[in-house]
């Protein structure tokens, strides 16, 4: 099922941000699960660095205000942690294309399951409707049970 997937994070104005391939790992329902290489510079974030070439596994969801990066080391494939965004549920399309609106707002959480929310300063200034941020909310409080709240 190995078929190359575009990936574009657009804001909320719609404009195209970040843009990368990924291969299709599995699809189920209402999910996508692909795996890409990080495509970005290397990146102190959080503890750990982020570095070109980590292989993320990505699960994507149409019904779902979020979608969960699981991030693994280039050389030896440790976890490093889950990434997660918060967004709009992401569209696929018949070009073999996933795109999704990024909504600021994020979680972190290690593999020993300790839990950060980032980016809510930015998330507040954004200019959304009550109805999205209500979802937002909803969809980071999702997670965080998820994860087990730590």
């Amino acid at each position: 099922m190995s078929q190359p997937i575009t990936v574009i994070k657009r804001n909320v104005r719609g404009e195209e941000t970040w843009r990368y391939t990924g291969t299709l790992v599995g699809r189920e329902g209402n999910a996508l699960c692909l795996e890409a290489p990080f495509n970005g510079e290397d990146s102190p974030f959080m503890g750990i660095v982020i570095r070109r070439g980590d292989r993320f596994v990505e699960t994507w969801y149409t019904d779902r205000w979020y979608n969960i990066f699981e991030i693994h080391d280039r050389d030896d494939d440790s976890l490093k942690g889950w990434y997660c965004n918060i967004g709009k549920p992401a569209v696929f399309d018949a070009n073999d294309v996933i795109s999704y609106v990024d909504l600021a707002l994020d979680l972190w959480v290690t593999p020993d399951g300790m839990q950060t929310v980032l980016d809510e300063n930015e998330f507040a200034a954004l200019e959304l409707d009550v109805e999205t941020r209500s979802r937002a909310l909803a969809a980071l409080q999702e997670l965080q049970e998820h994860f087990g709240t730590k």
